[in-house]
Parts: structure tokens; sequence; C-alpha cells
């Protein structure tokens, strides 16, 4: 899902989160610093350390740091060697904790204790947070603190994270001067002794080495997992999805594309005509106007897949989808890289750290991009909006079901071009299968949801308000200037050095049936996909000659393409890869540019090839 931003504070103690993967290491976190992190039952949702500041009881000022989940010492993915750089104090430019609080999901002590025993052999000062304790108790396992710390020889502080439990006693235990002092380091005969039989001798003595009872999430998953039942779900779920964000979503773009309207008509009256009434109506309005009206698609769809995220049921999603995605070379753990690129490509790369095997990372990676992000969402639903008739098909939106199409195609794209790696690579022939850890089921904690949608629509707003911006102004200028030659009759824009760029791009995007006008907006969209739509709400203001006014975009377009050119530009927007951030996070990622411009080129041909089969099909049957 996006990037959060964290601030660094370098000064004060150092103190580390270790755990598990879904033993509530990030909500203890976000309870103890403020930080608004993303919190996810899934493992691999903290694909890097996140840091914040952490007061105690006695107002001492403390750093935090949020480690990527792991199950031990010996990593197997980037982001579990994260974790052991930093606890091993390799980490570069970061100097080993000074404390580490190591968090147990009480309702699985027999794996998360192995952990606990790997890190207390380094001999750093440990704290131990029994966390998911009320989930413990309500399965029957009752856990004393006192009698865990006395087996452990540890301070245990009981804690329920998400509803802020505990923690100011956990706060309060970090003012005891002797949780500081290391602990003594392992002997060499302890470390022969196997895990396994230390973790069964403390459960004996705490009475918890009993078998636990049949849950209601084993029954569930009973249905949700059978074969054709299960896979039937998903797919029910995943077009429901899509059906909303064209539903839910109509009135409250409706009163941001009036209130929008409204607003540059209230400017307009005010400034005076001349070079600055047009940049301020025609660019800075017009063009933040042009993308803000979708933002309620995108939170609808974020919403979605938060749900799916807190309830627990993704890594269900991830098993269903391990056969069909071993048919391509991958496997089930692909998916929820896969699914969060839905949202922005960008974390979606970085999850794949949490990835063990390296080819299948590196494919993963490659076919991110296709995933149908948020960002190509405002122009699915303006060329939707503008050619697809809204009409019920067997009770359903034809629209919404486009959209559906559109998602479909991108995740068969992405399929194709891991089938063919598979195909012509060694490795991509050889069978891997899954494990993978089930959460229990949960529902989605309104506050993590809120705090999620929040965050999701502040960097919206903020590329809008930022790069959007000033892409958009930029291309108001190049559009205005140089002014048109005395006597010329044609609009402004096309003397322009916009007009001159984009009567050149023309001819290259002439064969899949771009105009100068849309092969002009292609260009600024390069930073951001959707930039397209603000670009197009600008070139074709400023299109207007005479006495016209430029209309609203959707009906504007409908009137001006052909059904056969809004096709070929939604093929277009499937595979090109007009987002420079996504490519650059591909090298930060691979460590070089051999990767990100192989992407480049496999992408953009994908999308003319896609565009000109579409474009010429289209014209065929008439379009």
């Amino acid at each position: 899902m996006a990037e959060s931003v964290v601030h660094v504070h370098r000064g004060g103690k150092l103190v580390a989160l270790v755990g598990n993967p879904n033993c509530g290491k990030t909500a203890l976190f976000n309870g103890l610093t403020g930080s608004h992190q993303k919190v996810a039952n899934y493992a691999g949702v903290t694909v890097e350390r996140k840091e914040g500041r952490l007061i105690s009881a006695a107002g001492k000022t403390l750093r935090l740091l949020d480690l990527p989940g792991t199950y031990s010492l010996h990593p197997r993915s980037p982001d579990e060697r994260v974790t052991c750089d930093v606890l091993a104090g390799r980490a570069k430019g970061e100097k080993r904790p000074d404390l580490v609080v190591c968090v147990l999901d009480a309702t699985n002590l027999r794996r998360n204790l192995r952990l606990l025993l790997a890190v207390r052999r380094l001999g750093l000062p440990v704290v131990v947070a029994l966390n998911m304790a009320d989930l413990a108790a309500r399965r029957g396992l009752v856990v004393d603190p006192a009698a865990l710390s006395a087996q452990l020889g540890l301070p245990v502080v009981r804690t329920v994270a998400i509803h802020r439990e505990g923690l100011d006693e956990l706060r309060a235990m970090l003012d005891r001067p002797e949780v500081w002092e290391a602990a003594p380091p392992a002997m060499s005969g302890e470390q022969q002794v196997d895990d396994h039989v230390t973790v069964k001798t403390w459960l004996r003595a705490l009475r918890l080495d009993q078998e636990l009872p049949t849950l209601p999430s084993d029954r569930v998953d009973r249905v949700l997992l059978h074969p054709v039942a299960g896979s039937v779900i998903l797919a029910v779920l995943l077009f429901l999805l899509f059906q909303a964000v064209f539903s839910w979503a109509e009135a409250p773009m409706q009163l941001i594309e009036g209130g929008m309207a409204w607003l540059g008509q209230q400017v307009g009256k005010v400034l005076p005509e001349g070079w600055f009434h047009s940049l301020i109506v025609d660019g800075v309005i017009a063009g933040a106007g042009g993308v803000l009206v979708f933002l309620p698609q995108i939170l609808i769809l974020f919403f979605f897949i938060l749900v799916l995220e807190e309830s627990g049921y993704l890594p269900r999603a991830a098993l269903l989808l391990d056969r069909l995605m071993g048919s391509v070379g991958l496997s089930g753990r692909s998916f929820i890289p896969l699914l969060s690129s839905f949202a922005c490509a960008i974390p979606g790369i970085m999850a794949t750290r949490s990835i063990a095997n390296p080819r299948d990372r590196l494919v993963t990676i490659m076919i991110a991009p296709l995933m149908t992000c948020s960002a190509r969402l405002p122009v699915y639903a303006l060329l939707i909006g503008a050619f697809i008739p809204n009409r019920d098909i067997g009770g359903f939106e034809l629209q919404g079901l486009v959209l559906f199409g559109l998602y479909v195609a991108g995740i068969l794209g992405a399929m194709a071009v891991a089938w063919v790696l598979k195909r012509f690579t060694s490795t991509g022939r050889l069978v891997r299968p899954l494990m993978m850890e089930l959460p229990s089921y949960h529902w989605p904690h309104p506050r993590s949801i809120a705090i999620g949608l929040w965050q999701r629509a502040m960097i919206f707003i903020q590329r809008v308000g930022g790069i959007i911006l000033l892409l958009t102004l930029a291309l108001w200028l190049l559009s205005s200037f140089p002014a048109p030659p005395t006597g010329a009759t044609g609009a402004p824009i096309q003397y322009s050095i916009a007009g001159y760029l984009g009567a050149g791009l023309a001819k290259i995007f002439e064969p899949i049936g771009f105009n100068w006008q849309i092969s002009l907006a292609l260009v600024p969209g390069l930073a951001a996909r959707e930039v397209a739509v603000s670009a197009l709400g600008t070139v074709y203001a400023l299109s207007a000659t005479g006495d016209d006014t430029a209309q609203a975009l959707a009906p504007l377009i409908a009137q001006t393409w052909s059904l056969a050119t809004a096709l070929s530009l939604l093929a277009w927007y499937v595979f090109a890869p007009q987002c420079i951030a996504t490519l650059a996070a591909v090298k930060r990622e691979t460590g070089g540019y051999k990767l990100p411009a192989i992407m480049l080129a496999y992408l953009f041909g994908l999308a003319y090839l896609a565009s000109f089969i579409t474009y010429r099909v289209a014209l065929y049957l008439g379009a």
C-alpha cells in the first residue's frame, strides 16, 4: 500500500521492537509513539524498520525502532535480514539497540518463545510484551505474566496493543534502571540445548502445553479455503469491489465536480482577463479539480483492501491462488505484494522483501507495475464515464464490468509475463511449496481503517498539491507561450511549445489512434499517471477558439474522440509504465539500472502493441 512518512529521531537511547509476523508489534509501535503506521494481519507488511519517539512514564525520550517481523535470527529474506543486522550491530548508519522489547503473541507462545531465546543469546537487555492476551484468554489460554517472567528470567508486561492496554505499564518499566542491564552472554552449554525442549519445559510449567480446541477461524476456513467454494467467494469479493468503486462514488464525485466548477466560475469573475486569469482558472483549478474528483473512488478501493487486510483474509487468498501462481512460475507468497500494487506499485515492490526466493522476488518486482494501481483509476473513470453508457446488465452496472475487465487485463498481462519468464529461466520451472502463517480472523478495527483511509487521502491530496499541480502549471506554461502570431486562426495552444511538441508526438502515436492532445498529455503523465487527466483538462481548456469555452472534460472528449481512440487509450494505460517513482523504486530494490531499463522497454512495447491491436480491431468492428 502507500508509503508512510516517518520522522527520524537520533537523540536518546535506542529501543528495538522484535517479534514474529502477526504478533501485533506494529500496533504496539503505534500506541507507544503515536505514529500512525500501517497495521495489517499478514506477514511482510513491515518491510522496512520504522522509527518513532517514545516518551517513558518519567518523561524520558527514547528512540523506538519497529523492525520487520521474523521467525528466527537466520534470515531467509531481505526484510528478515534487516532485523538481524540491526540486532547484531551490522546495520549501516545505525548503532546496536540499547534494549529489545520482544513482542510475544500470547495465542502462540510455542513458536514465539523460540525467537525470544535467540534474541536473549545476543546478550542485549530484553523486556517481554505479552501481547494479544485477550484473544488467548478467549481461547482458554490464561497466561500469568508473573509466572512467565519467573520462567524466562526477564521482565514481562501484559499488553493488548490494539486497545492500548498495558502501554502505560510498559512505559513505566522502561524507567527502571535494572531493565537496561545487559544479559550475560549465552554459555556454550546453553547454546547446545535444544530450543524446542526448553520451550516445551516452559509451557509445561505454565500448564500451556495442552492441545487447543478447534477455533472459529478453523471452521470458517473449511469454507473459505475450499478449492472450489473459496475460489468462487474470492472472485465474487473482487467483483463486488469494482462494482462499488463506481456505484458508491457517484454522488460524492458529483459534489466535488460541482464544487470545483463553482470555484472556477467565482474566481474567474474576480480575476481580470489575461494570462493570470488563464493560469489560475485553466491551469490550477481545472488541473487540480480534474484529479480531485476521483478521490472518492480511490478511497472506496482502499477501504475494501484495508478491510481484507484487517480481517486476516489476505493470506487465505494467497493460499487459494498458490496453484494458479505456480502455473506461471511463482508462489502464493507473491500475491500479497501484487495485491498491494493495486493501491500503488511502490509499496508492492517494497513488500517483495518478504519473498525469500531471489528469482521469485525479481519476477514479482517486474510484473508489479502491471497491477492496476489507484493512479490509473482517474484515467479509467474519465474514459469509462465518457464512452461507456451507465446501464444495468443482469443487475450489474456496465461501467463497473468494464472497470473489472481492465483490472483482469492487467492481471492476465502480469501472469503472461511471469509465464514467459518461467519458460525461459531454468529456476522458473522449480516447484516451491508455499508455507504461510494464517492469522486468526479479526473484526476490522475502525480506528485502523480510518487511519489508513486518512493517510491515503492525505497522500493523494499532497500529490495533487505537489507534483500534479507543478506539472499542470508547467504544462500550462508550455501551452501558453509563445503567443500566437498576428492573424492566427487556430487555438493559441497550437502555436505554443506544447502544441509543436504534441504535433510531433502525434506522428508516433497516430497508428494507435492518439491525437495531439492525448500525445501531449502523456508527457507529464510519465511522472504520475493521474496527471494525464489534469493535463487533458488544461490542454482542452486552452484549445477553445473564439467565443467558445472549454466544457467539462468527459462530454468534450466524448464529442471529439472516437470510441476506438478511447479503447486504445484504456489499453495503453493497462500496460504503460507512466510512473518515474516506480522505476526509481525498482532501481533501489535491485541495485542497478539494468532491470528498470528492461521494465521500461517491455512495458512500453506491450502498451503500444495492445493499443495498436485494440484500435485496429475497434475500427474493424465500426467503433
